[in-house]
This record gives C-alpha cells, sequence and structure tokens, in this order.
C-alpha cells in the first residue's frame, strides 16, 4: 500500500518562505477519497484502527495538526491557518466523491469543509463532535469574552509538568472507558506544544458553527457517545445539530468521547453501512 506524507501550508507554495504547515497529511490507497480528521491533541494514528476495519478500498488521507504528535506549532491563530490548510489541499488534489470523517475537534473541521464543498462530498461524519463546544461548557457565555491573554490561560502556560500531567489524565478518564488508553489520551496533551494546547483550545471555544449546518445539504451521520447519559448526550445532539436538516444521530452505549476505543465493533459498523450507501 502506497504511503505518501505531505506537509501542507497556508503559504502560497510560489512564496520563497514557506512557514511551518498547520497541517500533515497521509495518504494511502486507491479508491474514493476520504478525509479522516482527528481531535484535539490527537494525532492521526487515532484512525488506524478503523482504516483497517473499512469494508472497502479507498484512498484516505489522515491528518495531524501543527503543534500535536511532534509536529512544529505555528502560533495563534491556530485554527483558521488549519481550516484554510485543509480548503487548499482538497483543491490542490482535486479530491472528488470525498467523504470527510471528523471525531471531536476534526468534527468542527469536517462541518466548515462541508460548507465550502457540499455539492462535492459524498458523505459527511461527525464522531462526538459538537459545533458549539462553548454552549455546552460554558453556556451564555460570548465568544468575545474569550481572549488568548487570560488568567486560565496563563496558568496553564506556566503550570508545572507534573501538576499539567495529573490534569491530562484527569481529563483523559473522562475520555474513555478503557484504562489502557489513559495515559496514551494524556500522553498526546502531556507531549504537545503547551501554548497550542492552550490557546488552540481558546480558538475551538470560540467557534460557533450552529449557522453554517443550515448551508450543509450532504446526507450527515452523526455519532455520539452516551456518556453521561443516553437521555442527556440526545437531547445535546439534538438541540446543537438542529439547524442540519439532512442528518441521522447515532449513539454508542457504554462509550465516552473516544467511541474509536470503547465501541470499536459499533463505530466500523456504522461507517460502513453509511459508506455502502453515500461513497460508492
Amino acid at each position: 500500500m502506497k504511503k505518501i506524507l505531505i506537509l501542507f501550508s497556508a503559504i502560497f507554495f510560489s512564496q520563497i518562505a514557506i512557514s511551518q504547515a498547520p497541517i500533515q497529511v497521509e495518504k494511502s490507497g486507491e479508491g474514493n477519497p476520504i478525509i479522516l480528521l482527528p481531535g484535539f491533541t490527537t494525532p492521526g494514528s487515532v484512525w488506524d484502527e478503523t482504516i483497517e476495519n473499512l469494508s472497502s478500498t479507498y484512498e484516505t488521507h489522515v491528518v495531524s495538526y501543527a503543534g500535536f504528535n511532534g509536529l512544529e506549532p505555528i502560533g495563534t491563530p491556530w485554527y483558521t491557518p488549519i481550516k484554510e490548510s485543509l480548503i487548499d489541499y482538497i483543491k490542490t488534489e482535486n479530491l472528488t466523491n470525498l467523504t470527510i470523517i471528523g471525531h471531536s475537534m476534526g468534527g468542527n473541521l469536517a462541518v466548515d469543509l462541508a460548507e465550502a464543498f457540499d455539492t462535492n462530498l459524498s458523505g459527511l461524519i461527525l464522531v462526538d463532535a459538537l459545533p458549539c463546544m462553548r454552549e455546552l461548557m460554558m453556556p451564555g457565555v460570548p465568544a468575545s469574552s474569550l481572549q488568548y491573554d487570560s488568567p486560565y490561560n496563563n496558568q496553564m502556560i506556566e503550570m508545572q509538568d507534573d501538576a499539567f500531567k495529573n490534569t491530562a489524565l484527569m481529563m483523559a478518564r473522562n475520555m474513555t472507558n478503557q484504562e489502557d488508553k489513559v495515559e496514551m489520551i494524556a500522553g498526546w496533551s502531556i507531549a504537545a506544544d503547551r501554548k497550542t494546547y492552550v490557546y488552540g483550545y481558546t480558538d475551538l471555544l470560540k467557534l460557533d458553527l450552529r449557522p453554517s449546518l443550515e448551508n450543509i445539504q450532504t446526507q450527515t451521520l452523526i455519532l455520539g457517545a452516551t456518556f453521561p447519559t443516553r437521555e442527556m448526550s440526545q437531547q445535546t445532539f439534538e438541540k446543537q445539530y438542529a439547524n442540519l436538516k439532512n442528518k441521522t444521530i447515532e449513539l454508542a452505549d457504554n462509550s465516552k468521547h473516544f467511541i474509536m476505543f470503547d465501541q470499536p465493533e459499533w463505530l466500523y459498523s456504522q461507517i460502513n453501512n453509511y459508506l455502502a450507501k453515500n461513497a460508492q
């Protein structure tokens, strides 16, 4: 199987000075293209087992982000250059009959890409992703109140390594039921560029993609975890995606945020069934 590593910059290649690339893409296989977008701090390799369990052959484009997975940081703003680089990448690669799969923050990017390329998409799959995390985590707080230079961000930047590790482990335990995956998930945060981790998360909290959903016509599969309860999760996804016309919401029982770890076979089945109908 061929594998091609592509570094993609938001700056045009014709320029002499090329900045650090916002994204890294590993291209592999043949067939209709699928872009796989991981979540915040998460390397693209989180999709390896999913790709291995696809029931048909596809050309996969697995993305990793600057500041994570050992890649050099790009500074701030962080999210927008990544989004723009992905748009440029799709245009440069001339990807048609494209399916986009995004987990968590990758789902936010998937929504942005779907809005930009809606008529060219074969499919859109969002895995435990919300178009406005701020509304769930900080109800009623306006995006304008969130700044890079804030007491909380400064505290996170200056936090000692041991304290940061403990925080990362605590967060990881709320993201998976698989104890053997906790240290790996925490390790992604620990290894991340600290400023990317802190300021990049500020970028995410500012996002509200709910209005953009009205512009997406692609039949969308939304896969959610049932943590903390199925009822709460169902209500959250229905409310957050109310503006998305063509959607199906499916929830994975006994799963936290990393559905690919907690309910992998369920995830593979959902993705393969969807692809069979939409991406052949």
